[in-house]
């Protein structure tokens, strides 16, 4: 089963220079519209359970495939 991630730039309300990426995973179905579809319902569900963090930006990609686990 192949994978797209939807990669959430976050950052600290209290502090929004401090920022990470966060990453979510759904099943691909071999093109990034699954991702595209999923993101913004999924986003708000994350900063529901995220509060002291806010989505700056976005985006959909497919995971680095050359990583080793």
């Amino acid at each position: 089963m192949d994978f797209v991630n939807l990669v959430m730039t976050v950052c600290l309300v209290t502090s929004p220079g401090k920022c990470r990426e966060e990453k979510l995973s759904f099943e691909s179905r071999g093109n990034l519209m699954t991702c595209m579809f999923l993101a913004q319902s999924e986003i708000v569900k994350w900063s529901a359970e995220h509060p002291a963090l806010s989505v700056k930006k976005w985006k959909c990609a497919f995971p680095d495939t050359g990583r080793t686990l």
